[in-house]
């Protein structure tokens, strides 16, 4: 890959702050760089290879450090979203089980043996989508608590659960290797806790930022790429790698510095080129051979939406229902997983993705509605 390439992929993935820029539309950054990626990739003037070794190898790791990010959001260690726990697992369980009914429905319906990706797809949500945009309306984590602890359930139990139904067929690798990793986390996590405790944390930290040697981030890219390094030995994804690493994180207490490096790299490099490059290896062609997959699309959004009403059960409120519905990182990495393992069938990939973007659009227009309720909640006192 050269460097005009690279320029190139930079270059189209600045679609994504184009179309985010209007903050009322609520557009992800995601999408543009999607988009970006359509255009230059087999779909569009085919500018770049998405199947080149190096051009992957970049993707891969941008897609771990995204999912670094992704965990890095799940506020573990806040107390509220703790007490909330019991609920949250029951709105997700019975948002899982309608999943699981309708993901059989549509996969029985469609003809493409992928039932169980659909229920976990469906039963997912997205703290790196929602809380951002609860946030952004001015809805604090201690008004819509049970939510964000739903969510967060959701995010957990997908993430770890995709890569095995994506590839059945090695399920038992798959499930000693993502449980290497959880023991691995874990025992990590329990290390860094007693470091805290000795001040032997806080000194590194003090030492790194005096003589500008970023230590913190070199320490996270190297578990990153052990983490990586065992997914890639038990055939997983590098998806489970930087999802445990971003949960050690959020459980240990993120360090700001640490925070803005992973965030420059992520957002300013890593992350753009991975959305580019999974959007230049989406083929839209397939979908004028096979338009069922159109169809399969929004019925995979309208079907997240349905089984997301169903957190009603524990009592959650029914616009915070649909907004849980707003799902993005565990739609991307199935298309990566099945992009990668050849799992899909033609156009299947782009139905997943357009399914997402359908929950992100219903999500932001409830998230919208929930601010608009609250401000007019206050002008009422």
């Amino acid at each position: 890959m050269s460097f005009s390439l690279l320029a190139l992929v930079v270059l189209v993935g600045l679609l994504g702050p184009l179309l985010s820029a209007r903050t009322s539309w609520r557009v992800p950054v995601v999408v543009g760089e999607l988009a970006g990626g359509l255009l230059i990739g087999v779909s569009g003037l085919r500018l770049v290879d998405p199947t080149v070794d190096d051009f992957r190898l970049l993707a891969n790791i941008g897609f771990g450090l995204t999912m670094v990010v992704v965990g890095s959001q799940i506020p573990v260690r806040d107390p509220a979203l703790r007490a909330a726990l019991p609920r949250a697992v029951l709105g997700a369980a019975a948002v899982g089980v309608c999943a699981a009914v309708l993901g059989v429905v549509i996969g029985v319906g469609f003809g493409t043996g992928h039932a169980a990706v659909y229920g976990v797809i469906l039963a997912s949500s997205s703290a790196a989508l929602v809380l951002p945009m609860l946030q952004s309306v001015g809805l604090g984590r201690t008004s819509v608590t049970q939510l964000v602890a739903q969510i967060a359930v959701a995010d957990i139990v997908c993430v770890v659960a995709l890569p095995l139904v994506v590839a059945a067929g090695s399920a038992l690798p798959a499930a000693l290797g993502a449980l290497a990793i959880a023991v691995a986390a874990v025992v990590l996590a329990i290390i860094l806790r007693r470091l805290e405790r000795t001040d032997a944390r806080q000194k590194l930290h003090e030492y790194s930022e005096r003589r500008r040697f970023a230590l913190e981030l070199r320490f996270s890219l190297l578990v990153l790429f052990a983490f990586a390094a065992i997914a890639q030995f038990a055939n997983l994804s590098i998806l489970i790698a930087g999802f445990a690493l971003g949960l050690v994180l959020s459980a240990v207490g993120e360090p700001h510095r640490l925070a803005r490096q992973l965030f420059g790299i992520t957002e300013g490099f890593f992350g753009p080129l991975f959305f580019v490059w999974l959007g230049a290896s989406l083929d839209l062609r397939a979908f004028a051979g096979h338009p069922a997959m159109i169809l399969l699309g929004v019925v995979l959004g309208v079907a997240a939406v349905v089984a997301h009403l169903a957190a009603r059960a524990a009592g959650l409120p029914w616009m915070q229902a649909v907004a849980s519905a707003g799902q993005l990182g565990v739609p991307v990495a199935a298309v990566t997983l099945g992009i990668q393992s050849g799992a899909l069938q033609p156009g299947e990939d782009a139905a997943l993705l357009l399914g997402a973007l359908i929950t992100v659009a219903v999500s932001a227009a409830a998230t919208g509605s929930l601010a608009r309720r609250g401000v007019m909640a206050a002008g009422s006192h």
